[in-house]
């Protein structure tokens, strides 16, 4: 018995549809298998400012230049093998913390009563979700518990006390406040608070007995110079994705509760798949109230900058003229690289897969 003709021509258009979306879903498939692997990239900064070769010496040069060159193959073994954008910073930043030439945790410099106050904040390129810490005392690794801010909480920055409570409730581990005591920093500290006829604190409690100091950058010379330094990261991995992390110990002889921007998203530390990814260092209230990072983003996204234009507009165009002294790393999804600083130096290093790794100091280098 013959099927009526509508039943006929019902069942060839499913049979068609049903095809062609096979056809569509292979194709798809395909392609997915044929998208070519991006080519990783990372940058890494550990602070602007008054850094110069009388200054800092043979030994400081030769010691910055190693530890920032480490820090960037460190990086880059995690995005070679594979690893993401988030888990390169967050390894990289690390590094710096524990460096006790940098700025950031193990090299923090004192606020004006003796202490340490740390700030981190880290960034997903690909989602934008964020997390940020800032005036935390006893976290080894601000920038661990920045992360798991971001990725454990519904926050985006906790602070003070709250940070510090948090940082237990997440398992991170707590060190004293003296495991944070170098001398060179409290020494630095120390002539400052004599030159602007301010009162010395105390030495630490727990920090070890007077001793040389090792050469490290003070970033400052006259009492009226804002005292900064920070560290940073910005890393593309092979899926494209880019993120951004921060750390500092903050500016040396700040007033106690002082946060710079360093964990506030879009001023010091932003990342977007859209644009780009920015760390900056510098004078933080500056670099809050213009929006550093966000605006360089911004300039690439919104008017098809190129991301060296965009950067070298906002640090040398927009900072400069109102002494708003620091500088930036930054990098694009599709692999542009750029540093821009208005200082005489910053620690920088970078590479992109397949090149060598460049550690520049000062700003007669590239």
């Amino acid at each position: 018995m013959h099927k009526p003709i509508a039943t006929l021509v019902s069942a060839a258009i499913a049979f068609s549809a049903s095809s062609a979306l096979s056809t569509m879903t292979a194709a798809a498939q395909t392609g997915a298998q044929q998208q070519p692997t991006r080519h990783w990239a990372i940058a890494v900064h550990g602070g602007a400012g008054d850094i110069d070769r009388t200054k800092l010496g043979a030994e400081g040069d030769a010691n910055y230049r190693a530890a920032l060159g480490k820090v960037v193959k460190a990086g880059a073994a995690v995005l070679d093998r594979g690893g993401s954008s988030l888990d390169a910073v967050e390894a990289a930043i690390r590094m710096l913390e524990d460096d006790p030439l940098f700025n950031s945790a193990r090299g923090a410099v004192f606020t004006a009563a003796g202490k340490t106050e740390l700030d981190a904040a880290i960034m997903d390129g690909a989602t934008q979700h964020a997390g940020a810490v800032a005036d935390v005392t006893h976290t080894r690794y601000p920038i661990t518990l920045a992360r798991a801010v971001m990725e454990k909480s519904p926050y985006v920055l906790l602070v003070g006390p709250g940070a510090d409570a948090y940082s237990i409730q997440a398992g991170m581990e707590q060190v004293p406040a003296s495991y944070f005591f170098t001398e060179s920093r409290w020494q630095s500290l120390v002539k400052q608070l004599e030159k602007e006829g301010k009162p010395v604190p105390p030495r630490p409690e727990g920090a070890p007995p007077p001793g040389p100091a090792s050469p490290t950058a003070q970033f400052q010379e006259a009492a009226d110079t804002h005292r900064y330094g920070t560290v940073g990261v910005v890393a593309l991995d092979r899926q494209g994705n880019i993120a951004a992390g921060t750390s500092t110990g903050g500016l040396q002889g700040k007033m106690s509760g002082r946060v710079g921007d360093s964990p506030i998203i879009g001023a010091g530390t932003y990342a977007s798949n859209q644009s780009c990814a920015v760390s900056g260092t510098g004078v933080g209230e500056f670099f809050i109230r213009y929006t550093v990072a966000r605006e360089i983003c911004a300039l690439v996204q919104y008017k098809g900058l190129a991301l060296q234009q965009a950067a070298d507009q906002v640090i040398h165009q927009q900072l400069a003229p109102i002494h708003g002294d620091g500088g930036v790393i930054a990098l694009t999804p599709d692999g542009q690289l750029a540093w821009s600083f208005n200082t005489p130096g910053m620690f920088r290093a970078r590479q992109a897969e397949g090149g060598k790794i460049e550690v520049h100091l000062y700003k007669d280098e590239p």
